[in-house]
C-alpha cells in the first residue's frame, strides 16, 4: 500500500511508515496537483497547510484513511470522507505542552510589554519607565474551553499564583474544582471578572466571532486576552478598536482565520502582538505529531482500531 506525507513530518515518522509501506514524501503540491496525484495512494498525511478538501477526497479512489499531523481536523473534509467510508485520524495530544507554553509566553509577553521593549532597544533607546508592566500574580485568569490545553494552562497559570475561572459547558463543576477552577455557565457572567483572558475552543459555528465589540465592552477595563486556539475567536475589527481605546490593555494572537494572514487590522497596534501560528511549532511536538500519526495511519491501513478516528 502507499502512503502520501504531503507536508513535513518527523522523520521517525516517516521511519515508522517507510518499514510497512510505500512512502512518498511531496511536500508543497498545488491543490491541483494533489488531486492529480492522490488517486494512487491509500492514505494522505498532512498538517495545516494541505487542504484535504471533498474534491482531493473524490480523486483518491483508493483512500483508506487521512491522517492529520496536529489537533483538530479544519482542513479536512470530514463529512465528504465519512461518505467514502474513508478513516480521518489525528494526533490531538501531540502539541498541547506546546500551546499551554505559548499561551503562557505570550500572557507575560503582554503583561511584561516585552516585545516592545525588544524593539525599543533595538531601535537603540533606553526607555524603562515606557514599559513598566504587570504581575500575573492574584491576577484572575478566565480560561474558555477547558479540554487538554485549557486543563494545562491552568496547571501553569495556578504556578504563578492566579485566581483561576472558566467557561466549559463539558466540564462539570466538580471536575473544573478539582483543577481549582470556578465554573461559570454563561459567557456574560465571567466577562467583567478577569484580568486576562484565554481561549481554547474549537472551530465551530458559535465559536467563530464569539467575542465582538458588545463582550469586549462588557469586559473590565485593562483586559489582557490571549487566542492560540483557531483564528476568529476574537473578532479581528473589534478587538483592533477596543485595542486603540484602551478598552483592551494588549492582545497576544497566534492564530488568523485565514493563514498565511499578511493584513489585518491588528498589524499597526503596538499593544497586539501577533504570532505566526507557534503553538505547536516546537521539536518536540513535531516529533510527537510526526510519530502519533504515523502509528494511527498504519493502524488504519492495517485494518486496526484507529484510537484518535474522527
Amino acid at each position: 500500500m502507499k502512503v502520501l506525507v504531503a507536508e513535513r513530518i518527523a522523520a521517525s515518522g516517516i521511519g515508522l511508515l517507510q518499514s510497512k509501506f510505500d512512502v512518498d514524501v511531496r511536500i508543497d503540491l498545488t491543490p491541483e496537483q494533489l488531486v492529480a496525484e492522490i488517486p494512487a495512494y491509500d492514505a494522505l498525511i498532512v498538517r495545516s497547510a494541505t487542504q484535504a478538501t471533498r474534491e482531493v477526497i473524490q480523486a483518491g479512489v483508493n483512500l483508506k484513511i487521512i491522517g492529520r499531523a496536529g489537533v483538530g481536523v479544519d482542513n479536512v473534509d470530514v463529512d465528504a470522507a465519512t461518505e467514502r467510508g474513508i478513516i480521518v485520524c489525528n494526533a490531538p495530544t501531540s502539541n498541547v505542552v506546546s500551546a499551554a507554553e505559548q499561551t503562557m509566553a505570550l500572557m507575560l509577553a503582554m503583561a511584561r510589554k516585552t516585545p516592545q521593549a525588544n524593539a525599543s532597544m533595538k531601535q537603540g533607546k533606553w526607555e524603562r519607565s515606557k514599559f513598566t508592566g504587570s504581575e500575573l500574580y492574584e491576577k484572575t485568569l478566565a480560561i474558555f474551553g477547558l479540554g487538554r490545553i485549557g486543563s494545562l494552562v491552568a496547571e501553569r497559570a495556578k504556578g504563578f499564583g492566579m485566581n483561576l475561572i472558566g467557561y466549559d459547558p463539558y466540564i462539570s463543576e466538580s471536575r473544573a474544582a478539582e483543577m481549582g477552577i470556578t465554573i461559570y455557565e454563561k459567557v456574560e457572567d465571567i466577562l467583567p471578572l478577569a484580568d486576562f483572558i484565554t481561549v481554547h475552543l474549537p472551530k465551530t459555528k458559535e465559536t467563530i466571532g464569539m467575542f465582538g465589540a458588545e463582550q469586549f465592552a462588557a469586559m473590565r477595563d485593562g483586559v489582557y486576552l490571549v487566542n492560540t486556539a483557531r483564528g476568529g475567536i476574537y473578532q479581528p475589527q473589534a478587538l483592533a478598536d477596543a485595542l486603540r481605546s484602551g478598552k483592551v490593555a494588549g492582545a497576544a494572537i497566534d492564530v488568523f482565520e485565514v493563514e498565511p494572514c499578511t493584513d489585518s487590522p491588528l498589524i499597526e497596534i503596538d499593544n497586539a502582538i501577533l504570532t505566526p501560528h507557534l503553538g505547536a511549532s516546537t521539536s518536540e511536538a513535531q516529533d510527537r505529531a510526526g510519530e502519533q500519526i504515523a502509528e494511527y495511519v498504519a493502524l488504519g491501513l492495517e485494518g486496526r482500531m484507529v484510537p484518535t478516528a474522527v
